[in-house]
Order: structure tokens, then sequence, then C-alpha cells
């Protein structure tokens, strides 16, 4: 039985669009050329931080997050940032009795920002600055299910990632969910992976508080028991 909920942040949470643009600026570089070599390095499976050295060799994301909040433009993003089905699906999945939480590779500053956009809305928020460890790695699940107050079968995870998400929340023994927006979705969808090792596969939160329901509902209790969105 699934008792926990917990989302991962961008493109989850958070539509990144604004966000990279301003990398873009920072760079020097048109919005929809850094659009474009995103998603190539995306589609060839490489980090997602190999698109900064096609433009600057030698970039240091770290030193020039530092560098934004010198010169007065940190990195940022806000309630319009949010997508549209995050206050209402939080809003039912809490009415339904689920504990919930937020988790992600995110900085200290994004986790400050995201205790202050939903304090009170969720009982977890964790980042992996905080933890010591960011996902794929098994640690950062392990640190999740240690903060999380029921065992590993009874969360699901939910992202928009089969390698970060999907994967490595899966193989610590949690339920998972991948949503279908932002640009590792759209390109992962149709492996075989992202067809079968997710519990649920969704468009949109909003499908989350009745899968659950029915999942719980129908007595399944291993991960990738899960009926997808797309099957119903």
């Amino acid at each position: 039985m699934i008792r926990a909920v917990v989302f991962d942040v961008g493109e989850c949470l958070v539509d990144e669009t604004r966000e990279y643009g301003t990398w873009a600026d920072w760079l020097g570089v048109p919005r929809h050329t850094f659009a474009a070599v995103f998603g190539a390095v995306v589609a060839q499976g490489r980090d997602y931080r190999e698109v900064f050295q096609e433009f600057r060799p030698g970039f240091d994301l770290y030193e020039q997050r530092q560098a934004r909040v010198e010169a007065g433009q940190p990195e940022d993003f806000g309630e319009a940032d949010l997508y549209p089905d995050v206050r209402p699906a939080l809003a039912a999945l809490r009415e339904a009795g689920l504990w919930l939480g937020i988790a992600g590779n995110q900085t200290v500053r994004a986790g400050g920002i995201l205790r202050e956009l939903f304090a009170g809305d969720v009982d977890l928020i964790g980042t992996s600055d905080d933890w010591g460890a960011a996902k794929p790695d098994p640690e950062f699940f392990v640190r999740l299910a240690r903060a999380v107050p029921h065992p590993p079968g009874g969360i699901l995870y939910v992202g928009d990632r089969v390698d970060n998400d999907v994967r490595p929340a899966a193989a610590a023994g949690l339920h998972t969910a991948l949503v279908r927006r932002g640009p590792w979705a759209r390109i992962q969808w149709c492996t075989e992976e992202a067809r079968t090792l997710p519990s649920f596969r969704i468009e949109t939160l909003a499908e989350l508080p009745s899968l659950v329901s029915e999942f719980n509902a129908g007595g399944a209790t291993g991960p990738g028991c899960g009926v997808s969105a797309e099957a119903r």
C-alpha cells in the first residue's frame, strides 16, 4: 500500500524553461541555440551539465552559480514557475491522508525557496546538498527512505526521468511514477524501461490521487505493480 508520495523538483513540480533561459543569457548565447544543444545532450544520454561545456569549455557550474549570486542574477524560481497541476494534486493527496515530501537534486538555495513555496503543504523537503548525495546515487534514496516514516514499499517517488528517478528509486524498493513532461521524459518515454519499470506512467500530476487510491484498493504490493494511466 502506498502511504507516502515524494516528488522530484525540476520538470516534475517546477517548469525550468525560464531558468534555463537565464543560463543561456549568462553564457551569452541565443536561448533557442542553448535549448537545441541541451536536447541533443539529453538525447545522447549525457549529463546535462555537459551542455555548458559545449559553449564554454572548463565551465564550473558551482563557481558560476556563485558568480551569478554575486552579480545579482541568482538562479531562481517561484510560484509562477510551478506547473498548474501541482497545487491541486498536493491538496488532493493530502486530503486522501497521504504523507507528502519533495526531494531532488537541488542546491541549499533552492531548498530554501522550496520551503518558502511549500511551507505547510508537505511533510518533508530534502535536497542533494542537504543529504550529501545526488541522484542517481543509491545513497540519495537511502537518505530519502530514512526521512520518510513508512517503509520503502509504502513510498511512491514521482519524477520525470528514467535514469535519475525511476530506475534508482525502483532499485531501492520504492514505487515510482514517471510524468511525461520536460526534455528527459519526452525523449525517454518510448524506451523499454520507461514502458515497463514505473508503477505509473502519467501525463499530469492530477492523475495521481485516483491512481494511488485504485492501487491501494487493489492490494498491489511490489514496485512496478501499478496500472499505467495510459491503460485505464
